[in-house]
């Protein structure tokens, strides 16, 4: 599987990432063995770049990767996590936690991106995972928290990153313009793209992706399905776009690309996949991974050749952006 570099750092990934925020439990209980399972069939496909979070499952998704990866070579394969989110002793415990995720909620997060708070949530994700070390840090969903983000976290992980302790430094979020902003005005590396650039959404072309290409910094992209409507070969009403039911337009518009891929001898799943590297700046493509079955579900998506006649198509109907780039400009 082919590599990417981040930025000006050393950190390579895989264009394909597992996310790891579904063996957290998000939405459904998932066995422990399946997702063990699921971690070594990325691993068997060729996968080495993993992302996780405190958030996810608070702390379940951490301890199971740390447990699936900890014995095979450390440098062989790059872990990312993510700070902000400190998990602290739940006071008021209901049985289940909240937040999406079917946990225990003997734990709740608490916002902190205060740098004893960074500080703290690497250490504490050192010590769930077992992993000595961290490869790339990101800053998770730090919207509300700008000020305290961008001058006391920031700084905190790129003095990490400048002692060779972390790899890489960022930020992620389902929103494009402060990731531009922390591209522009921070020492971050990269940024994890949430959603905004899709098949179906391509905002992120306005802001954050013109930064990274000019200052030549990177974009992991993440949620390329927008919630499902675009996981399936046929959209139908009821499936989901960024969280909730998606609008009926929606649906629409995603079944007529839909037909497009058809004419061109793919899916719309396949083309989901790929597309987010018809930017110069995205180096990876992350998806969420439960079971062995979706690893090899998402491999095979990733892998299929999609001809460059459907991105021209798909611009000359309207549906989607005539500014995104083409096959020689984005090198893919």
């Amino acid at each position: 599987m082919g590599r990417r570099k981040i930025g000006s750092t050393p950190v390579e990934l895989t264009e394909l990432g597992f996310g790891a925020s579904v063996i957290g439990n998000l939405y459904k209980a998932t066995p422990a063995q399946d997702a063990q399972a699921a971690i070594e069939a990325a691993w068997d496909a060729g996968i080495r770049y993993f992302d996780t979070a405190p958030h996810y499952g608070l702390g379940l998704s951490e301890r199971r990767l740390g447990a699936a990866l900890r014995d095979r070579p450390r440098d062989t394969y790059v872990v990312s996590s993510k700070v902000g989110r400190l998990l602290v002793p739940n006071e008021h415990p209901r049985g289940t936690d909240d937040e999406g995720f079917v946990v225990r909620d003997d734990l709740r997060r608490q916002w902190d991106f205060s740098r004893d708070g960074v500080l703290r949530s690497i250490e504490d994700t050192l010590e769930r995972t077992g992993l000595e070390r961290l490869d790339v840090v990101y800053l998770h969903d730090p919207d509300a928290h700008w000020r305290q983000a961008a001058e006391k976290a920031m700084p905190a992980l790129a003095e990490l990153r400048d002692q060779g302790v972390i790899g890489a430094i960022g930020a992620g979020m389902n929103q494009s313009a402060m990731l531009a902003r922390f591209l522009r005005e921070t020492a971050a590396d990269v940024v994890m793209l949430a959603g905004r650039y899709t098949l179906l959404d391509q905002s992120a072309l306005d802001d954050v992706l013109p930064a990274a290409r000019e200052l030549g910094k990177s974009v992991v992209a993440v949620g390329v399905f927008n919630s499902g409507l675009l996981s399936r070969d046929r959209p139908a009403e009821g499936m989901k776009y960024d969280y909730q039911e998606a609008p009926s337009a929606l649906v629409t518009r995603a079944r007529a690309i839909a037909e497009v891929c058809a004419k061109h001898g793919t899916t719309l799943p396949a083309a989901a996949v790929v597309f987010p590297y018809s930017h110069p700046s995205v180096i990876n493509v992350t998806l969420g991974m439960r079971t062995a079955q979706q690893v090899a579900r998402n491999v095979e998506l990733h892998r299929q050749h999609i001809p460059e006649g459907l991105w021209d198509d798909l611009r000359d109907r309207g549906l989607i952006r005539s500014d995104v780039p083409r096959a020689n400009e984005s090198g893919r």
